[in-house]
């Protein structure tokens, strides 16, 4: 009995799951099918249209990296929660007016495209805040007293906490997944001002209901206001930076020559003194601060390696989902999948096979590794980049067998853009993606959370996020990048708005190699990577 109570989630960690599921069906709801509204209603290529669709997820993954170490500093988290979900609302608002407008007056496309990129970087802005906030003040709620989840001090605290980050992918799976096929559906069908209305309804909702548990949350307070380092640690950072830059300029002595300037430099002696004092502060503080440093800089080299997973991880709200388009999508005489519907497919495996990830997969590696945790968190990591890059291979494959389909009616004289090919052909890689998911995006949550320091833990939420966001960017730079390349010789562009013309085929073989570089070398720094094993880290 004792065992089973140590894995239940308290009553406030449950409620801010359910909440985050909510902000996901939001989220989900514009993103996962905005690249069909672009190219549809506001008439981009496909190019410019995934481009566009990259960097703005790539700035609302990589404003949490920003906005993390001033609420780590300055704010309350349940401040700052409050403060970004209604700045996420009013991007939302935005985005519906800006569909409404389009429908309404259709000539002035300049300004409503304008209004566009202002609503869709609004809700970066209020997203930057709200989602690592959210997810550290949702672990806060297991208690003080646990430690990290890669500490091997406390097993209980350590198995709860995964727990915790388990249980809150699962919230936010089963959010994506509601967000994901009902918003496309009412989308193609409905329109798209009621398509945009309602994860702005949504997110409001979910605002009321978390303001309604402030009586049942847990607030944090640091342990000791008096200690610099654990209230502002990267002000701090700064600071102690300048301040050695400082000692450095003004702290040389010369010594007299003659008795004349003994007067000199007794007058010298004051200032001096007050510098030593202020450099011993200094040393002080740098000394405090250099584990955090130590650890920001051994966590860049894995963060990096992580960058083409997230490359990857761009290509269903994208390409996939224009390669989709082209596709067989009747179910019946009368109803037609969407092509972002099939993103679902991601969502729902996770859901569906998540929970055999505990009891299926970690008893058998169990047995294998003859370690208690069956892998450990780099491992797992590890598993899932083999997965996606065996995702893309499967992706060109299909790609290939379509484009044979397509030039044989080209061939044959039929200008039909939909190839006799069944839309379901593409759900093998969306399904090995979402495996993938299971094992690599829980995994950096739960390592980049458990490799910083206490003070920094909405930051190590925000590292995590940030690998999607550096990984957004990336995909618009090799987008951009292939384009020029490949239209530079005189044939079409591998993302040609004529779908029969371009080769996404060896666009996502390119990806599967870089994929597979980047992962050989993840697997070398594993072997020089030491995890956190010394506790005054903490301190």
């Amino acid at each position: 009995m004792a065992g089973q109570k140590t894995k239940r989630l308290n009553n406030s960690c449950i409620l801010l799951i359910a909440i985050a599921g909510i902000e996901r069906f939001a989220f989900k709801g514009v993103a996962s099918n905005l690249v069909t509204y672009l190219t549809d209603v506001v008439d981009l290529s496909n190019s410019s249209a995934a481009k566009m669709v990259n960097s703005w997820v790539g700035f609302t993954s990589i404003m949490p990296l920003l906005v993390a170490p001033i609420a780590d500093a300055y704010w309350a988290k349940y401040s700052t929660i409050m403060l970004s979900s209604f700045l996420y609302v009013m991007g939302l608002a935005a985005l519906t007016t800006t569909a409404l407008a389009r429908s309404w007056h259709n000539k002035n496309r300049t300004m409503s495209s304008s209004f566009l990129s202002l609503s869709l970087y609004l809700i970066s802005l209020g997203q930057g805040g709200y989602n690592p906030s959210l997810q550290a003040f949702g672990a806060d709620q297991l208690g003080e007293d646990e430690e990290l989840p890669c500490s091997n001090t406390d097993d209980t605290s350590s198995k709860k906490k995964a727990l915790f980050f388990q249980w809150w992918y699962f919230g936010v799976c089963a959010g994506s997944l509601m967000g994901v096929t009902v918003m496309s559906y009412i989308q193609d069908t409905f329109g798209w001002v009621i398509g945009f209305a309602i994860p702005a309804i949504s997110m409001l909702l979910s605002i009321l209901i978390f303001s309604s548990g402030r009586s049942i949350y847990s607030y944090k307070q640091h342990d000791d206001d008096d200690d610099i380092q654990d209230k502002k640690p990267f002000m701090n950072m700064f600071q102690s930076i300048k301040a050695s830059a400082m000692k450095c300029f003004h702290c040389e002595i010369t010594l007299p020559n003659d008795k004349s300037e003994v007067v000199e430099l007794e007058l010298q002696e004051r200032p001096l003194c007050r510098e030593n004092c202020e450099g011993i502060k200094v040393s002080k503080i740098s000394m405090c601060l250099l584990p955090n440093i130590k650890v920001m800089i051994k966590l860049l080299p894995i963060w990096t390696m992580l960058l083409m997973f997230a490359v990857i991880f761009q290509q269903p709200a994208t390409f996939f989902t224009k390669q989709g388009m082209t596709m067989q999508r009747n179910i019946g005489s009368n109803f037609k999948i969407p092509p972002a519907t099939l993103q679902s497919a991601i969502t729902l495996s996770i859901i569906l096979l998540m929970p055999l990830y505990d009891r299926i997969f970690i008893p058998f590696a169990q047995l294998i590794t003859r370690q208690e945790k069956g892998i450990n968190v780099m491992q797992r990591m590890g598993i899932g980049m083999v997965l996606s890059i065996i995702a893309m291979v499967i992706a060109a494959l299909v790609e290939m067998k379509r484009l044979a389909i397509g030039r044989q009616m080209r061939s044959e004289g039929l200008q039909s853009e939909i190839v006799p090919i069944s839309i379901f052909w593409l759900l093998p890689q969306y399904i090995l993606l979402g495996i993938s998911d299971i094992f690599t995006v829980v995994g950096m949550q739960e390592f980049f959370y458990g490799e910083v320091p206490k003070n920094m833990r909405t930051v190590g939420i925000a590292l995590y996020t940030s690998v999607f966001g550096v990984g957004s960017f990336v995909s618009a730079l090799m987008i951009t990048l292939v384009e020029v390349y490949t239209s530079s010789k005189g044939t079409p562009s591998w993302f040609s708005d004529d779908m029969v013309e371009a080769r996404l085929d060896n666009y996502y073989w390119l990806l599967a190699l870089l994929s597979s570089i980047s992962f050989l070398l993840y697997t070398l720094l594993c072997k020089y990577y030491y995890r956190k094993s010394n506790p005054d880290i903490e301190n």
